[in-house]
């Protein structure tokens, strides 16, 4: 199988991460649970996690990355510990529901009021939006740093800069760009940094998490177990534990860090070089195709390795299916849970049919995809 879905998930991660998880399985105990040898070596996994991801955001420290199951638990946390009623906040088109979702609950309870930036056919943003858009209780801008989608980036230092200059918040979900796009949360003026682990990060599912700034205050989202404080009554104030209540995902983080220490080695920036070189060749070779549509602003390459695009009136799923069927090529069909982008783009019909691209892909699986989608337009 051709693997062109890494968008969604990346399947083939380096030898390393699966030997941390098997090691993990086989060796540790409880973090900040014992004194044990099993209890040690596990704290000290997550520790090293935390300071990989540190290394890897430019976050202020290891203490400031709280671990979660995943993005959407991390965007739950910071969206529902940050605002308080009355508070106004400004998002995106380009939102996934992970962000979307927890919004517009807040929204419909009463919690918040709620701007969106709007993105034209391209799927791209007017920045002079941000500012139009601000009140006088504007708290936060919540934005992602690439549609999942088109592949289109937004400018973080440009939106920060507005972030800051007017004393706000700034959310940023990296679910597409952590790992595969330079990130340095100071420069970007980056309140809080939520990510995933399963995707550009090369972890195994379950595991993802927040990066906050210094002095950016989150009300916990759930309390327990912690390891510490036992006898208090209410659960501990200090970061990470304040975000983290109940047992860790030692052995999904423990594969994690051993990803994000592997793209460490590697150089975020060659590895996006690579990426962006795999897309680019596919977006040459199909956007010519009579009958093919391609999505998104490929007017630069200051993007994520992603190419969606239709041919003629087919239901994206049903070309998802025959490329998976005859070609043995994966690719996401659908809505790709971005509704307020496809309306943008019009195809909420249609859907798109997501090509993703990671830098375990090689020129020929790329050139292949090529000729399928060839192919399949003479269909149409």
């Amino acid at each position: 199988m051709i693997y062109l879905d890494n968008a969604a998930t990346t399947l083939k991660k380096p030898h390393c991460v699966a030997e941390a998880v098997m090691k993990a399985l086989c060796t540790m105990g409880n973090s900040s649970r014992g004194t044990h040898d099993s209890a040690l070596q596990s704290a000290r996994s997550v520790f090293s996690a935390r300071m990989a991801l540190a290394e890897l955001f430019r976050a202020p420290g290891p203490e400031q990355v709280v671990f979660t199951q995943n993005a959407t638990e991390a965007l739950n946390i910071a969206l529902n510990g940050l605002f308080s009623k009355g508070d106004h906040v400004i998002t995106t088109d380009l939102e996934h529901n992970s962000v979307l979702r927890p919004l517009y609950r807040l929204e419909d309870t009463g919690e918040i009021t709620l701007s969106v930036v709007p993105a034209d056919k391209r799927g791209c943003v007017d920045y002079g939006d941000f500012e139009r858009l601000i009140r006088p209780e504007t708290r936060a801008i919540v934005c992602t740093h690439a549609s999942n989608l088109t592949g289109n980036v937004l400018d973080l230092e440009r939106i920060g800069g507005i972030a800051r200059a007017h004393g706000l918040l700034f959310v940023v979900d990296a679910s597409q760009t952590a790992g595969v796009y330079p990130i340095d949360m100071e420069r970007m003026g980056v309140s809080v940094l939520c990510f995933t682990g399963h995707k550009g990060l090369l972890g195994p599912q379950g595991t993802g998490g927040l990066c906050i700034a210094r002095g950016v205050d989150i009300r916990p989202f759930k309390v327990g177990g912690s390891g510490v404080q036992s006898y208090s009554r209410t659960h501990p104030a200090e970061l990470p534990t304040r975000l983290e209540a109940g047992t860790l995902n030692g052995h999904g983080i423990a594969g994690l860090g051993a990803g994000v220490a592997f793209l460490l080695e590697q150089g975020v920036e060659a590895v996006h070089e690579l990426e962006i070189g795999l897309a680019r060749r596919f977006y040459e070779g199909v956007k010519d195709i009579p009958g093919v549509t391609v999505y998104g602003d490929f007017s630069h390459w200051n993007r994520t390795a992603v190419v969606a695009l239709n041919i003629g009136a087919y239901d994206s799923g049903e070309v998802s299916d025959v490329l998976a069927e005859e070609y043995k090529i994966a690719t996401r069909p659908g809505a790709h849970c971005a509704p307020r982008m496809h309306r943008a783009l019009g195809t909420t019909e249609q859907g798109a049919v997501r090509f993703s691209f990671s830098l375990f892909n090689t020129p020929e699986e790329v050139e292949i995809a090529i000729h399928a989608v060839k192919e399949l337009a003479k269909c149409d």
